[in-house]
């Protein structure tokens, strides 16, 4: 009697110790990793789980918080250690290694046609490896220049739009007539300066990586490359219209003096909106136009937030039905009101909350059509060429201490060996 006794606390307890997967109930718990960091955004995607949770009984979603500052060195111990969460919230660009590596399941299958044909091709790119897709794109953030309204209009220079925007020698030249004594035209917040420069060079015409015939990825840096860094080093270092002490700076860094008027604009994320409302003095009137465009027009690389599923998950199928959930229209457009960002998704994107002047909504929506998969999207050892090589080459150049010929010769002598060791 004692032993069955002992046997039945043993099978409690062992019970008790699960961590998901199938419980005894026949219920089905997945595990769900969210980045979402302002405050509407994990309270939008706290409601969509409980409203999940609330009508599939039989499939219980797990909230877990996750942070973007970590992710791709937590998920790569989680995935190493077999304890990855099934829903996967990440950023496109951090995608190719783990998708290659065989983290990641291929949604191809998974996914109902009417998630598929609603996001564009283009955005499904971002998320294509090889033959197979390891990810949904559901979120994705134009770079916009914010600008003093007041500074602005008394200039009297032209205010662009999506259909008129400014070129890059133009916008040179305006924040050369808008700076002044202990002023500046334009804030440039560089502290992480490879992505902002690449994704803007597509206007340019740029696209830095080239992929030959036999599948390989190398760096070449070409006239088209120039423009961007050239105009931002001409601003900095030529021109005085932008503030050298921001170069190193974070976008959140610019604010207080774009709030006190050292600064007529500040590029930056779409989503730096949220801030602006939040810390601007009372009165304080600021408008969101287009960012520069050049031979490729408005065209500019993003690198969209995804939802991928775990390879290891023992319940992809409702892994997937949980982010075709979340991904309904209505809920997509929640989601991008939270984030203070852009709907991949085309019926989301037409819904009028999100085209409203207000905040720059509009303009943001103009800018959705011309956006493009980033261009390292799918290049397998860019974060180690990021960090090593274009990094410090870019900061070096910004700030004058080496000049075109040399960032050259460190993007692709230094950056070409790093990128061949990940594709022998």
């Amino acid at each position: 009697m004692r032993a069955r006794l002992l046997a039945l606390v043993l099978l409690l307890l062992l019970a008790g110790c699960s961590s998901g997967g199938t419980r005894d109930d026949g219920r089905i718990t997945l595990r769900f990793q969210s980045l979402a960091w302002q405050e509407e955004s994990v309270e939008a995607n706290k409601e969509l789980v409980k409203e999940w949770n609330a009508t599939h009984p039989g499939v219980r979603v797990e909230y877990v918080q996750g942070s973007w500052d970590s992710v791709h060195d937590q998920l790569l111990t989680a995935f190493e250690g077999g304890e990855a969460p099934d829903i996967i919230h990440d950023a496109s660009d951090d995608l190719a290694d783990f998708a290659y590596g065989g983290y990641l399941a291929d949604l191809t299958e998974l996914l109902p046609a009417r998630l598929k044909s609603d996001i564009p091709q283009r955005s499904w790119e971002t998320t294509t490896f090889g033959d197979g897709v390891y990810g949904v794109p559901f979120l994705q953030e134009p770079r916009v220049l914010i600008a003093n309204a007041t500074w602005l209009k008394r200039s009297g220079v032209r205010i662009p739009t999506p259909e008129k925007p400014w070129s890059w020698a133009e916008f040179r030249r305006i924040t050369e007539q808008l700076s002044g004594r202990g002023t500046y035209g334009i804030a440039w917040p560089l502290k992480e300066p490879v992505s902002a420069t690449l994704n803007l060079s597509l206007s340019a015409g740029g696209r830095l990586f080239h992929r030959g015939a036999d599948g390989k990825v190398t760096v070449r840096f070409e006239a088209a490359d120039e423009v961007v860094p050239r105009t931002i080093r001409a601003q900095a270092g030529t021109d005085r219209s932008a503030s050298p002490t921001t170069l190193g700076s974070g976008g959140s860094d610019t604010l207080p003096g774009f709030f006190g008027g050292r600064y007529a604009m500040v590029p930056l994320g779409f989503s730096y909106r949220q801030q602006i409302v939040q810390q601007a003095p009372k009165g304080f009137a600021w408008q969101v136009l287009p960012a520069p465009a050049g031979a490729g027009g408005l065209t500019q690389g993003v690198s969209p937030q995804t939802l991928s599923v775990a390879q290891d998950s023992p319940h992809q199928k409702e892994a997937a039905a949980f982010i075709d959930f979340l991904l309904r229209p209505q809920n997509m457009v929640r989601l991008a009101l939270g984030d203070w960002m852009l709907p991949t998704g085309s019926r989301a994107l037409d819904d009028p909350a999100l085209r409203t002047p207000e905040h720059g909504w509009a303009t943001g929506a103009a800018l959705a059509a011309h956006l493009r998969p980033a261009p390292a999207q799918t290049v397998r050892g860019y974060p180690e060429w990021k960090d090593k090589v274009a990094t410090p080459a870019l900061q070096e150049y910004y700030s004058g201490a080496i000049n075109l010929r040399e960032l050259r010769k460190r993007l692709e002598e230094d950056g070409n060996p790093v990128l061949a060791r990940y594709q022998r």
